[in-house]
């Protein structure tokens, strides 16, 4: 069992690599079109001081937006923002202290956000960590699905009100969810999310880039349903040349180098996909999409499970303190 439990995620993760990667070798990287400058709108980055955070954020602000860049490195935040004014952009960007591993931290975030009286029309769930050694975070909960999902799930749902009122026809609020092709490898392990009967960094991984996509579709039925203006997406960068591929074990770090130089996209590159769900005119009301290399694409066929969406819902309300009521 433990075997299987440790193998099969494993390999099932590297073939969705390759996968990813013997198409970016034929395949040029999406090229953002020209967008419509966004004075007067405000967005929060999670991650946003480093990597495709940073890209996302730099780009948000040279359209004009104001920027709250959201991580828990304060001197990379401070430098994050101090680089995207020197630059000279059009809008602005700020630092907020938020850790995503703790779901106190998030609650913090949002109430000292909400305090400033602004506007949200931008959320990019952008935040993520990869194939960590088994790990607890405070609250208790396995670190891959609580930084990568369950803290945005939280961030999201305190935050929708806000989204809700600062949204209206023809100039919809937007989530963004940055998932990843490792989600085709995922598996809900509805009565074990935080891996504790077998650990495999490889599955808990692909398994929280799962439950990102199965927010985005069930939170766009809900708002829909509730006519209201926010949309909401989930993205799939391709494979990027970030910071999180630092936890793979040497002999893959060694394999690793010199494919990412001829093969991996720029964290610009793969930051655009994102910037494009959050800005392009084309995307305007228009959500429920898992969108790869500037195209709608098919996910996994479990992200479409209707039934596992709504369990993995109430779930999470639960493990996040909601009332599953929030909505309405």
């Amino acid at each position: 069992m433990w075997l299987m439990s440790v193998l099969v995620p494993l390999i099932r993760l590297y073939l969705c690599g390759m996968k990813v990667l013997f198409y970016q070798m034929f395949n040029r990287s999406f090229t953002l079109p020209v967008l419509s400058k966004q004075n007067g709108r405000v967005a929060i980055v999670t991650g946003g001081t480093r990597g495709m955070g940073y890209e996302t954020a730099r780009h948000l602000t040279s359209l004009g937006m104001h920027v709250i860049i959201a991580g828990n490195e304060r001197e990379e935040g401070a430098s994050a923002v101090s680089k995207i004014h020197e630059e000279g952009c059009g809008g602005t960007a700020e630092f907020i202290f938020v850790d995503m591993t703790s779901l106190k931290s998030v609650h913090q975030f949002v109430q000292m956000f909400k305090s400033r009286g602004l506007p949200l029309h931008v959320l990019v769930n952008n935040a993520g960590t990869m194939m960590v050694p088994e790990r607890q975070t405070e609250d208790g909960f396995e670190f891959h699905f609580c930084l990568n999902y369950l803290s945005h799930f939280l961030l999201t749902n305190l935050l929708l009100d806000l989204l809700k009122k600062s949204g209206r026809p023809g100039r919809c609020s937007r989530i963004i969810n940055m998932s990843s092709a490792t989600h085709y490898a995922g598996v809900i392990h509805m009565d074990d999310l935080n891996r504790r009967v077998c650990y495999s960094s490889h599955g808990a991984y692909a398994q929280s880039k799962l439950a990102l996509v199965l927010l985005a579709y069930y939170l766009q039925d809900q708002l829909t349903a509730a006519d209201c203006s926010v949309t909401v997406n989930a993205v799939d960068p391709g494979m990027v040349d970030t910071a999180l591929y630092d936890n793979l074990w040497s002999l893959a770090q060694m394999l690793k180098r010199p494919v990412a130089k001829i093969l991996f996209r720029t964290p610009a590159q793969g930051a655009s996909i994102a910037i494009y769900a959050a800005a392009a005119a084309e995307m305007e009301g228009v959500g429920g999409c898992y969108l790869y290399n500037g195209r709608k694409t098919q996910s996994s066929y479990l992200s479409y499970d209707l039934e596992l969406q709504a369990d993995m819902w109430k779930k999470s309300c639960r493990l996040s303190g909601l009332q599953d009521a929030l909505l309405t």
